[in-house]
């Protein structure tokens, strides 16, 4: 696919940022006969991988914003644009050695996500996207999948924790949705969860207690790979209300009902 100047921009400050994760990645199983020095690993290796891709960003387009998980806001002079980063999305897998986790970046231009990118540094797969351009893995158009019936779906969300508010809920949820669906996945990584919607490989997916560097890139994917992504309440206020329904238009719609009324 030929990308513009912006997600040449995005692709070469996560590639670049992210690929010392594959190498620290491999080092994680020399850490597991030590409880906190795992642990330490990752946040280090977060922090490394944060610092890297603000210096590449602020390089490529001087004067934005960031909200980051790892430092915050960031304040710049252009206020029209925010870098949305997570620069180890799926931490708790990189700490336990499953590879699922990678770098997470999307854009947002007067409070509407207009790109996004998510990297795997351990199996190269690259996600990128702008609005209205469709959606890509290693140059491959992604759409969502196009099933109808939820019977036939494998949907993905969270696993309530201990912790989780409202596990009750959360697990009342859950019990909902499992008795209308081929099964339930969790990989631990919703922005890799809703590229999954994106092509086609999770036909939904649902969860609450989201931040907005968990959903920013992956909701952009969803809608240009041909789905919907709402709120739980039906809305547009992901960010906000910090929950997020997706799949294509039928499955989306079932499958908020279906959460939605455990919810009651």
């Amino acid at each position: 696919m030929a990308r513009s100047a912006l997600l040449n921009v995005m692709v070469n400050a996560v590639t670049k940022a992210g690929r010392p994760l594959a190498r620290d990645f491999g080092e994680i199983e020399n850490l597991q006969v030590s409880m906190k020095g795992p642990a330490d690993f990752v946040v280090a290796a977060d922090r490394k991988c944060g610092q890297a891709l603000v210096a590449e960003l602020t390089k490529g387009r001087p004067g934005y914003s960031f909200l980051t998980k790892d430092r915050g806001v960031l304040a710049g002079t252009d206020e029209t644009h925010r870098w949305i980063v997570d620069p180890l999305a799926g931490s708790t897998n990189f700490l336990h050695g499953i590879p699922v986790f990678g770098v997470s970046l999307a854009l947002e231009r007067e409070g509407q996500i207009v790109a996004a990118v998510l990297f795997n540094p351990v199996t190269n797969d690259l996600y990128v996207c702008e609005r209205g351009g469709g959606v890509f893995v290693n140059d491959r158009r992604m759409r969502v999948a196009g099933r109808t019936a939820l019977a036939d779906c494998v949907v993905g969300t969270s696993i309530p924790h201990l912790g989780t508010p409202d596990h009750a809920g959360a697990i009342r949820k859950m019990q909902n949705v499992m008795i209308e669906v081929a099964g339930l996945r969790a990989s631990g990584a919703p922005a890799f969860d809703l590229a999954s919607v994106a092509a086609g490989r999770l036909d939904g997916f649902w969860q609450e207690g989201l931040q907005p560097w968990d959903i920013a890139a992956g909701m952009l994917f969803v809608r240009e790979a041909g789905g919907k992504t709402t709120d739980l309440w039906g809305g547009e206020k992901m960010i906000e209300t910090k929950t997020v329904c997706a799949g294509n238009e039928k499955i989306q719609a079932r499958l908020l009902t279906a959460v939605t009324t455990a919810r009651a």
